[in-house]
């Protein structure tokens, strides 16, 4: 059984008759009758993308998938081909299937990612938790700023933008957690 607080970005799970996984975790929201965990997910039978609210108490059915070791290849447009160190083969990914993963990853990282198959096709992939990643754009750095409490947005080399400590420039290498996008530390 899974439960509510182990569902991450990428999870797959049954919720209701239906198996989804999850694209994004959009946010918790807390309350008088506890807290909800809303997601956007997509439906690996249907196609159609949803946004679900969980309850923090919920289980969910596991769902069996196949996990093969594979390295981003190309991107093409709103594709993203993966191909399996092993065997060879490629596998088509939309950046919808990906959800925040594609903002992550380039063609030309060294990394490997393992991709999930549910019934022998492609639907989900689980990046490395830590990722090294250069800043292209952020407002000018405060020197003598290094306590890493306050925070400011920042554009990655892929275009995502994330939140990093004042100290941080243009060209500073950093370390960030993929499951929630948050800073770890500068690269060295």
């Amino acid at each position: 059984m899974l439960m509510t607080g182990d569902i991450r970005g990428g999870t797959v799970f049954k919720a209701g008759n239906d198996v989804v996984v999850v694209q994004r975790m959009l946010g918790i929201k807390g309350g008088r009758n506890g807290q909800v965990k809303r997601l956007r997910v997509k439906s690996i039978l249907t196609g159609q993308t949803s946004e679900l609210g969980l309850d923090m108490g919920e289980k969910f059915e596991d769902v069996s998938l196949d996990y093969h070791t594979m390295k981003l290849s190309y991107v093409d447009g709103e594709t993203w081909v993966f191909m399996d160190q092993e065997s060879f083969e490629q596998y088509e990914l939309t950046k919808d299937d990906l959800g925040d993963a594609a903002g992550y990853m380039t063609p030309e990282d060294d990394f490997e990612v393992e991709v999930a198959f549910y019934e022998g096709k492609p639907v989900s992939v689980t990046l490395p938790t830590a990722i090294v990643r250069t800043i292209t754009y952020c407002e000018p750095g405060i020197k003598g700023d290094t306590s890493g409490k306050s925070t400011k947005p920042a554009t990655l080399d892929t275009g995502i933008e994330v939140a990093v400590p004042l100290f941080c420039d243009i060209g500073t290498k950093i370390m960030f957690d993929t499951r929630d996008g948050s800073f770890i530390e500068r690269a060295k």
